[in-house]
Parts: structure tokens; C-alpha cells; sequence
């Protein structure tokens, strides 16, 4: 009885970030469900689809009400739960989620006269998320066996920049495919040389690499891409991957069309984030790399190349963060502009950091950020009441809110960024 008694005690609380975030949803679901009326109409399927799905439409206020009361609820499940210190489920995150975005949903389309497009909302979601994947995936590998890596941002930018240029120059996506890790492994090297070799503090020299990716790009862009249309024929026509469209699977209901209807390189993805949730923790590469990124020395001492390991991870990262990259031009068939990663690079170690330094939680995080930017592009298209400036804010609000409340529940490895030896 003692025995148990004493573990329950040492029990981590509920955080009260958690908390205020159940309250905090509950209370904007209170405001948008006071200023919804009429009806709202929802589109979740298509001709095509083994079933068709009719457009349907909900009361909204009456629907926002009802959500509004499940979140309250929820909000005080999850304060009852902090007081007696157990932990919340993770459904429990997942739902409350949901009933938002749907209560946001219903209020964005009150009353008009255009239909919510949930596949294209989903689809699109899953499009942006996949730069953010990749480079999710870069970061944990890196940061795993104890390396930062900052420059996810200029191997995305030079993954589309080369992928872009090479398959111009064959004529072939698939070539240029080829060319994107390699661009990003290019980057990598220069990580590796001056953040471990040289032992240069490895931020600064993320930072500084994004900077030198971005001037070289611009410039070979200035110079070299769209000097005139001939030049931009030869070196940036905009050479497209195929969609590939699973046969059976592209046809289920609202998953079909946004799963199995992509590039290969979607398809890539998939098995990539598998792989590596898996070796990560059932392998003895998995094992080895992570101590390396937690006790380097202890990993030596156990017969373990700690620098090779770094360097080897690191070069891997930066591979898997160039075909991030090419998805921004071969990927969708676009020419290659200046400064194409926006930014992606910094996201993506967010949605790494928010999902713990492992796969599935970075997928999740991007995942996140991808139907937040979705849904701002999606909603100033129907003519939400929202202004459009609030709608391109809405990816880096979710970002910074999300980072706030739960980045206190995971914990870096312990010795990323410590040079070795």
C-alpha cells in the first residue's frame, strides 16, 4: 500500500497549459457560435468515389452550442483529471481539436452561399505538411544522435533549387528526383565540417547556412534561371512527377482522394516516416543513435564511432530534407523562384520539437501546420468574414500557440550540440 501510494504521489501532474487550452477553445467556440446563423453546408466526397457522399448542411448555431457544451465538459474532465494527477488521453487532445476546427468551420461558412470542401481542406492539408515532413524527419534524425541542425531551411531551399535545375536539364522528373537529396546532402557537409569538425557552434552555423543557400539561389536565379524565356526553358520549365492513383484505395470516400492519389514522393514519405519510427526504436542503429544524442561517452565507451555516427546522421538528414525540397518544383510541377521554402525549414523544426524528436509525433505537428495554412488559403477562397491578413497569420499563430502549451512535455536529447570528442 505504501509502495503504491508513493508512486502515485511522484505522478507528473496534468500541465495547466493543457488545461487553459481546453478552456480557451471552449470560450472562442462560446464567441463564434454567438455570432453564427443560418445553416452551414459540407462537401465530404466526390463523384468518383466507390460511395458518393452528398453535400450536406448543418443548423450552425445550434451545432456550435452543442460543441461548445462537449468542450466545456471536456475542459472540466481535464481539470479533474489534473487534480487527481492523471494523465490525459491522447483522444481526448484529438477531439477537442476537431470540435473546434468543425465550430470554426461552421461559423466561416454560415449563411453563404459556397459549400466547405473537407477532401480539398484534407488534401491540401497533407500537401503542405509534406516539406514540413521531410524536414521533421531531417531534424529528428540529426538531433537524435546529437546534432542540430538549423539549415533544414537552406537543404529544402537547395533540394528545390537543384531538383528543379536538373530535371529542366534531362527533361525528367524523375532524374531530378534524384538530384534533391543530393543537393541536401551538399548542405550537410558543410554542417558537418564546420559544426563538427571545426567545432563552430552548430546554430550559427545552421543559420548562416540558410543565409548562403538563399544568396546563391537567388543569384544562379537572377543570373543564370530567368535571364530570358530560353533560359527559362532550359534550366526552370516547371517538369512535374506523375500522380500516381492507387487503384481501389484512390477510391475510398474522403481518405481515398487524399492518401492514394500523389507522387511518388508522397508515397516516399510514407514509407520513409515507417522506416524510421521503427529503427528508431527496435534497431540497434536506432540505439546506437540515440545514445549518442544522450550519452556520448557512455556510447564510446561501448565500442560506438560517436563522430561517424554524427556524420553519417547528419548527411542522412539532410538527404531526406532535399526531397523535402523538390516537392516544392517537381513535386507540383512548379519553376523554381527565389526564396521557395518560406520558411518551411524553421516550421519544421517546430512541428520536430512539438512532436518529441520522433517520427510519428513530428508527422503529427506537421500535419498541424499543413491544415492551418490550408485552411487560411481554403477560407479566403469561400470569402470568410475573417479578414485575409488574420488568414495568412493563422500557420505561424497555431505554430507559436502550440509550441507554448506543450513543448514543456518533451525534452531534447541531452547532449545535442555538444561536440564529441
Amino acid at each position: 500500500m505504501s509502495t503504491t501510494a508513493t508512486t502515485q504521489s511522484v505522478q507528473p501532474a496534468l500541465p495547466v497549459k493543457v488545461v487553459v487550452s481546453y478552456a480557451l477553445a471552449a470560450v472562442l467556440s462560446a464567441l463564434l457560435a454567438f455570432y453564427c446563423h443560418s445553416s452551414t453546408r459540407f462537401a465530404l466526397g466526390r463523384s468518383s468515389d466507390f460511395v458518393a457522399i452528398p453535400d450536406f448542411s448543418v443548423p450552425a448555431r445550434p451545432f456550435a452550442i452543442v460543441a461548445t457544451l462537449i468542450l466545456a465538459a471536456l475542459t472540466a474532465v481535464a481539470f479533474m483529471q489534473r487534480q487527481r494527477r492523471v494523465s490525459t488521453p491522447l483522444w481526448m487532445h484529438a477531439i477537442v481539436g476537431v470540435l473546434f476546427i468543425l465550430v470554426f468551420l461552421t461559423w466561416a461558412g454560415a449563411g453563404r452561399d459556397t459549400v466547405i470542401p473537407i477532401v480539398t481542406l484534407l488534401a491540401g492539408a497533407l500537401t503542405l505538411s509534406v516539406p514540413l515532413i521531410f524536414g521533421a524527419m531531417a531534424g529528428t534524425v540529426g538531433e537524435r544522435s546529437g546534432t542540430i541542425n538549423i539549415a533544414i531551411e537552406g537543404q529544402l531551399l537547395f533540394g528545390a533549387f537543384l531538383g528543379a535545375v536538373v530535371a529542366s536539364l534531362a527533361r525528367n522528373a524523375w532524374v531530378g528526383l534524384i538530384a534533391a537529396p543530393i543537393a541536401g546532402m551538399l548542405v550537410s557537409l558543410l554542417l558537418v565540417l564546420f559544426g563538427l569538425k571545426y567545432r563552430v557552434d552548430q546554430i550559427i552555423v545552421g543559420v548562416v547556412l540558410n543565409v548562403l543557400v538563399l544568396g546563391l539561389t537567388s543569384f544562379f536565379y537572377s543570373t543564370v534561371l530567368n535571364v530570358s524565356a530560353e533560359s527559362r526553358e532550359a534550366f526552370n520549365s516547371g517538369v512535374s512527377l506523375p500522380v500516381i492513383s492507387i487503384p481501389i484505395l484512390s477510391r475510398i470516400p474522403l481518405i481515398g482522394p487524399v492518401l492514394f492519389q500523389q507522387t511518388i514522393l508522397v508515397y516516399t514519405m510514407y514509407v520513409v516516416v515507417g522506416v524510421l519510427q521503427f529503427m528508431l526504436f527496435h534497431s540497434r542503429w536506432g540505439l546506437r543513435m540515440r545514445a549518442c544524442g544522450e550519452h556520448p561517452q557512455a556510447a564510446d565507451t561501448v565500442g560506438i564511432n560517436v563522430m561517424r555516427t554524427r556524420i553519417n546522421n547528419a548527411i542522412l538528414g539532410g538527404a531526406l530534407a532535399g526531397l523535402g525540397g523538390a516537392f516544392f518544383t517537381i513535386g507540383h510541377g512548379l519553376a523554381f523562384a527565389k526564396d521557395m521554402a518560406s520558411g518551411n525549414g524553421y516550421i519544421a523544426l517546430a512541428a520536430m520539437i512539438l512532436g518529441g524528436w520522433t517520427p510519428i509525433g513530428g508527422v503529427a505537428a506537421a500535419l498541424l501546420f499543413g491544415f492551418a495554412m490550408n485552411l487560411g488559403y481554403t477560407l479566403s477562397i469561400i470569402g470568410s468574414p475573417m479578414p485575409s491578413q488574420i488568414m495568412l497569420m493563422i500557420p505561424y499563430v497555431v505554430t507559436i500557440l502550440a509550441i507554448a502549451g506543450f513543448v514543456g512535455r518533451v525534452r531534447a536529447p541531452a547532449a545535442e550540440g555538444v561536440p564529441y570528442p
